[in-house]
């Protein structure tokens, strides 16, 4: 299986530590699928600091092919956050960098390139929303994270691309997240999911609602896991699992993702 992470990367910068991992939800679940065993790329905009090479090095050692990314003069994304009892807490970034200042349309200039990945997957802070419709378009398979932080009158209209829309939902209630994937539903994406925390995920088919507790353990550091969650769940659903065991080994692979620094390790010191 072939996949590809469009999108955002980052440095996460641990302020308590001193120490930078490289993360992103595009760029994780490239890695991630890489852990996982699937054939992995990953598509976005480097700076051209020590952050970014330090983020290009770990990509080719863990082979990640970064052949058609963009590397623009300029501070690399990052986010500063800092750990508490084993769960992040995120306290700022710089909005993704010179990230911000390229548009992401040089994606699409190889059409063919793209529709060679079973599944693409990218994020609300990838600032590719304008790429959906000709990404919807592809052979493949098109997920997209929306985060914690979604508006749902933006996001409904975006829903019409989307095989897969994952929504970040554990400050709502059961009854709020069941009303924003059956929305998302009726908006036209395939497979709404909500992750939620400590209550687990919840997705909806159109008829049926299906629940998944975590896996029950002690965090190392917790960021990274929705992410991990998402892409074993996205490879277990296209090589052909049932939703019920997708949901099972996004739950295990983000169990495993938790008793990691970082969203994978791959530290340097900012």
């Amino acid at each position: 299986m072939k996949v590809l992470g469009l999108g955002d990367n980052v440095i996460d910068r641990y302020t308590h530590t001193g120490i930078g991992y490289p993360g992103g939800n595009a760029l994780n679940f490239s890695v991630y699928a890489r852990l996982l065993s699937a054939e992995a790329a990953y598509l976005g905009v480097f700076g051209d600091d020590r952050a970014a090479e330090h983020i290009r090095r770990v990509l080719a050692a863990r082979r990640v092919d970064i052949s058609r990314c963009l590397v623009a003069a300029g501070e690399n994304g990052h986010a500063s956050l800092t750990i508490e009892q084993g769960e992040r807490r995120f306290l700022g970034s710089n909005a993704g960098g010179i990230r911000q200042k390229i548009a992401m349309d040089f994606a699409l200039e190889d059409m063919p390139w793209l529709g060679q990945f079973t599944l693409v997957h990218t994020s609300a802070y990838s600032y590719a929303d304008a790429l959906l419709p000709a990404l919807g378009m592809l052979p493949g398979r098109l997920s997209y994270d929306f985060s914690d932080d979604f508006e749902i009158e933006r996001a409904l209209p975006l829903c019409r691309w989307l095989d897969y829309g994952f929504f970040s939902c554990a400050d709502r209630s059961l009854g709020e997240t069941r009303e924003v994937l059956a929305a998302a539903r009726h908006a036209g994406c395939r497979l709404p999911i909500a992750t939620r925390g400590a209550e687990g995920a919840l997705l909806f088919d159109g008829s049926r609602w299906f629940s998944q507790a975590p896996e029950m353990i002690t965090p190392v550091d917790t960021l990274g896991a929705g992410d991990a969650f998402i892409t074993a769940f996205l490879l277990a659903h296209a090589a052909g699992d049932t939703l019920a065991e997708s949901l099972r080994r996004g739950a295990g692979f983000a169990a495993r993702i938790c008793m990691v620094e970082g969203a994978f390790g791959e530290g340097m010191i900012y």
